[in-house]
C-alpha cells in the first residue's frame, strides 16, 4: 500500500532549492541516516524490554543467549503472543485491506513510494514477534520503518523518481549499518537489494546515510550490535577451494529454507485453521523447541556472538543448527512478522563450524580454523537467502578486519548466489513477492514500464465502421487521404478487424464486394491495462504496424495504437531513466 495524497510537504521554496542542488539530497540522506540509526536503537531497546518483561530476564540480557528458559514462559509467551498478533492482523484487515509494501517492492514497482503508517505497523508487528520469542529477525522491521520514514521525507520534498528511490535506499542502508555495525555492508545492502544497482550519483547520499546510521545506532543502543567473532587464523590458498564447496552447500540449504517457509504456509492454508490460531500454533511449536535449546528463540542476535558457542560438542551444535532452521521456518510460515537475515547468519555460522569439523574428520591433516569457516558459512547462507554477495562480504570484512578471509568469503558467496539464482531464481524477499503473483527478481526500477500502459499511449479518437458495409460505400465515406485505417465493428459494436483505406481503394477490389474480405488482425487486439512491453510483444506476434484497443469485457474498441508510437515512447522513457540513474539530469 503506497501513501495517499495526504502527506507532509516542505515549503515550496525549500522544495525548489532541494531539487535544484545535488548536495541537498546528501543533507536529506544524513537526516534519513540519523533517523534510521535511532530507529534501530529504539526497536532493539523495545525488544529488550519485552524480553525482560515476558521472560523474566535482566535488562541487557539476550533471550537467544540464555542457557535455559523457564518452561512455562517458553510455552505460554510465544503462544499467547502469536494469538494476539493473529487477532491484530484480523482487526487491521478491516481498516487496511491492502498489504504493506517493503522497500524492494517500493523501489521496483512504485518509484520509491511507501506508506509511513504502514511501515510503522510492520515495525510494531516485527518488534512484537521478536519480543514474544518467535524465531524471526528484526532487520525486516529496521529497514521497513527506516525506509518508510526516508520515503516520506522524499515525498515531502517532491523529489524526482530516481532521487526518491535513493532515499528509500538511504533508509535501508542506515538500518543495516546500525544493526550490524558495518557501514560498508549497509551501503551495499542498499545498492544491491534496495536500489538495484550502484551509480556515482547514489554513492554519496547512501554512504552518508550508512555512516550516520552506524554512529547513531551505536551511540544510543542499549545493547551491543553487530557480529561478534573469535580470533581467526591464517587463510591459505586451499581455503578458497574449500570455501567454494561450503558455498555450494549453503546455497542448497538456503533454497530448502525458503521453500520450507512456502510449504509451511501452504499446509496451514489447506487446514483452514482460523487465521489467528496459526501464529499461536507456531508460537507453541517454537516454545517446545526452546525447551531443548533457547537459541532458537527471537532473532538469534545474542547467539551471533558465537565465540563461546564453539566450546559446545559438535552434536549440540548440530542440534541447534537444525532446530533453529525448523523454528525459523515455522515462525515465518505461521504468520509472524520478521526476516531471515539474523537467523541465516546464525545458522550459517553453526553450519560453517560443522562443515569444518566434517572436513577435518575426512582429511585430518588440514586442521581447518572453525572460526574462519563460521564466518564463511554465515556469509554464504545469508547470500543465498537474502541476496547481496558484496553486502555479506563486507559484513565479514568489517567484523574481522581480515582481508584474506574476506577473499574466501567472496568466493563462497559468489557461488552461493549464482547457484541460488540458477536453481531457484529468487531471494527470500522476491520469492515472497513471487508467491503473491509478482515477477520481479530485484529492486531494479520497472514500475515506469507498468505505468506506461496502452491506455495512456493510445489515440482515443477512433473511427469505426460497420463490418457489413460494401467497398463502394466505404470508398465514399473514406476517400484516399482522409484516413489511414478504420476500425470495423459488428452490429453490436464489438471489434471485427482493421480496414486499410488504401487497400479498399485498390483497383483490383470490386466495389460490390464486402469490407469483411479485407479486414486485418481480427483476433489481435490490445487492452488498456497492458504495459508497453506487453504491447510491443503483441505487435511482434501479430506482425502489425497498428492494433485496435478494446475494453476487456465487451470487446468494444476504445482506441488505436501504432507500433511506431509505442516504440518511440518506450525509447524516450528508457533514455530518461538511464539519465536519471547516472545523474545526468
Amino acid at each position: 500500500m503506497v501513501t495517499s495524497s495526504r502527506y507532509w510537504e516542505a515549503p515550496r521554496r525549500l522544495r525548489a532549492f532541494v531539487r535544484a542542488h545535488e548536495t541537498s539530497l546528501v543533507a536529506l540522506a544524513l537526516l534519513a541516516g540519523t533517523i534510521g540509526g535511532l530507529t534501530v536503537a529504539a526497536m532493539s531497546g523495545a525488544v529488550t524490554v519485552l524480553h525482560a518483561a515476558f521472560f523474566d530476564l535482566d535488562m541487557g540480557e539476550r533471550l537467544s543467549s540464555q542457557p535455559a528458559i523457564e518452561p512455562l514462559h517458553a510455552l505460554v509467551v510465544p503462544s499467547v503472543g502469536g494469538l494476539l498478533l493473529g487477532l491484530a492482523f484480523l482487526w487491521l484487515a478491516r481498516f487496511r485491506p491492502a498489504r504493506e509494501i517493503d522497500p524492494i517492492e517500493a523501489n521496483a514497482l512504485h518509484g520509491g513510494r511507501m506508506s509511513f503508517r504502514g511501515s510503522v505497523i510492520v515495525a510494531l508487528q516485527t518488534v512484537w514477534s521478536s519480543g514474544v520469542g518467535a524465531s524471526v529477525g528484526l532487520e525486516a522491521g529496521y529497514t521497513q520503518l527506516s525506509s518508510g520514514i526516508a520515503a516520506s521525507i522524499g515525498r515531502g520534498f517532491h523529489l524526482r523518481r530516481a532521487d526518491q528511490r535513493v532515499m528509500v535506499g538511504c533508509g535501508a542502508a542506515a538500518a543495516i549499518a546500525g544493526a550490524f555495525g558495518a557501514p560498508l555492508a549497509g551501503a551495499f545492502y542498499a545498492f544491491e537489494l534496495v536500489i538495484g544497482g550502484y551509480t556515482p550519483a547514489s554513492l554519496t547520499p547512501v554512504g552518508v546515510a550508512a555512516v550516520a546510521g552506524y554512529f547513531v545506532a551505536h551511540a544510543f543502543s542499549p545493547l551491543s550490535l553487530g557480529v561478534g567473532v573469535g580470533p581467526v587464523g591464517d587463510v591459505l590458498g586451499r581455503d578458497l577451494a574449500i570455501a567454494a564447496a561450503l558455498g555450494v552447500l549453503a546455497a542448497l540449504f538456503g533454497i530448502a529454507i525458503m521453500r520450507g517457509v512456502a510449504l509451511c504456509e501452504a499446509l496451514l492454508a489447506k487446514t483452514r485453521l482460523w487465521p489467528p490460531l496459526r501464529p499461536a500454533l507456531g508460537g507453541l511449536c517454537v516454545g517446545l523447541l526452546a525447551l531443548l535449546t533457547p537459541q532458537v528463540m527471537s532473532s538469534g542476535h545474542g547467539a551471533l556472538h558465537f565465540a563461546g558457542l564453539f566450546a559446545m560438542p559438535l552434536a549440540a551444535i548440530a542440534s541447534v543448527f537444525i532446530l533453529k532452521a525448523i523454528a525459523s521456518v515455522i515462525s515465518l510460515g505461521t504468520g509472524f512478522r520478521g526476516g531471515l537475515f539474523f537467523a541465516t547468519l546464525f545458522m550459517g555460522a553453526l553450519g560453517g563450524r560443522l562443515f569444518a569439523a566434517g572436513v577435518d574428520s575426512i582429511w585430518p591433516g588440514l586442521g581447518l580454523d572453525p572460526n574462519a569457516y563460521a564466518i564463511v558459512g554465515m556469509s554464504a547462507l545469508s547470500a543465498s537467502v537474502i541476496g547481496g554477495p558484496l553486502t555479506m562480504s563486507f559484513i565479514a570484512l568489517e567484523s574481522t578486519g581480515n582481508l584474506w578471509l574476506t577473499t574466501a568469503v567472496l568466493v563462497a558467496v559468489i557461488l552461493s548466489t549464482q547457484i541460488t539464482r540458477e536453481l531457484f531464481g529468487y531471494s527470500f524477499a522476491t520469492w515472497r513477492l513471487h508467491l503473491r503473483g509478482e515477477t520481479i527478481r530485484s529492486a531494479a526500477d520497472i514500475g515506469w514500464i507498468r505505468d506506461l500502459t496502452v491506455g495512456r499511449l493510445m489515440r482515443p479518437d477512433v473511427t469505426t465502421v460497420n463490418a457489413d458495409i460494401g467497398i463502394g460505400r466505404f470508398r465514399e465515406r473514406f476517400p484516399l487521404g482522409s484516413k489511414t485505417q478504420v476500425v470495423a465493428v459488428d452490429d453490436e459494436g464489438r471489434y471485427a478487424g482493421l480496414a486499410l483505406v488504401v487497400e479498399a481503394h485498390a483497383p483490383e477490389i470490386e466495389p460490390a464486394s464486402g469490407l469483411a474480405g479485407i479486414l486485418h488482425h481480427r483476433h489481435a487486439v490490445l487492452y488498456p491495462g497492458m504495459n508497453i512491453q506487453e504491447a510491443i510483444a503483441a505487435f511482434d506476434a501479430a506482425e502489425a504496424e497498428s492494433l485496435a484497443v478494446v475494453d476487456g469485457d465487451e470487446g468494444h474498441p476504445v482506441g488505436l495504437l501504432t507500433e511506431a508510437h509505442a516504440m518511440r515512447r518506450y525509447a524516450e522513457e528508457s533514455e530518461r531513466r538511464r539519465r536519471e540513474v547516472i545523474g545526468d539530469i
